[in-house]
């Protein structure tokens, strides 16, 4: 005997959730972005302007983690 799927197929077509499958955003802290921008004292799309400008830029006093530009381009994109 065969086994089918819930919805009645021979061999399932439906997909899946792999239960072993990460999350990639599992490890987000909500508003870490934010609270970098206000102990900046700037606005949130401010201070993604200036994460993403002194980024990688050696004559900066400001030199932003990996993490913190990626978070910057993040903000950016839901802004457009």
């Amino acid at each position: 005997m065969v086994k089918k799927c819930p919805k009645g197929h021979k061999v399932c077509k439906c997909k899946k959730k792999d239960a072993n499958a990460t999350n990639p955003y599992k490890n987000l802290k909500e508003g870490a972005f934010t609270k970098q921008a206000q102990s900046a004292g700037m606005s949130v799309n401010k201070f993604a302007d200036y994460v993403i400008k002194n980024y990688k830029d050696k004559n900066s006093k400001y030199n932003p983690t990996l993490t913190t530009y990626r978070r910057a381009l993040f903000v950016k994109n839901l802004a457009k």
